[in-house]
């Protein structure tokens, strides 16, 4: 496994899927989808295709 090229992937992923899970929010949020809510819990689960990866992040964002 050649590292350099691992993580330049890895971090390419990491940063797709930051950006595209920040536009999602905001779309939701601005067409008002979130009704009158305080704070919106979000959950994000990783799985890796063929292996026993099962990562889970939960949290709150607040929309004041």
């Amino acid at each position: 496994m050649n590292e350099d090229t691992f993580n330049m992937s890895l971090r390419k992923f990491l940063k797709q899927v930051g950006v595209t899970s920040q536009q999602q929010i905001e779309k939701i949020v601005r067409e008002g989808d979130v009704g009158d809510r305080k704070t919106l819990d979000v959950k994000v689960v990783l799985t890796a295709e063929g292996t026993g990866l099962e990562h889970i992040v939960e949290g709150k964002i607040d929309l004041g």
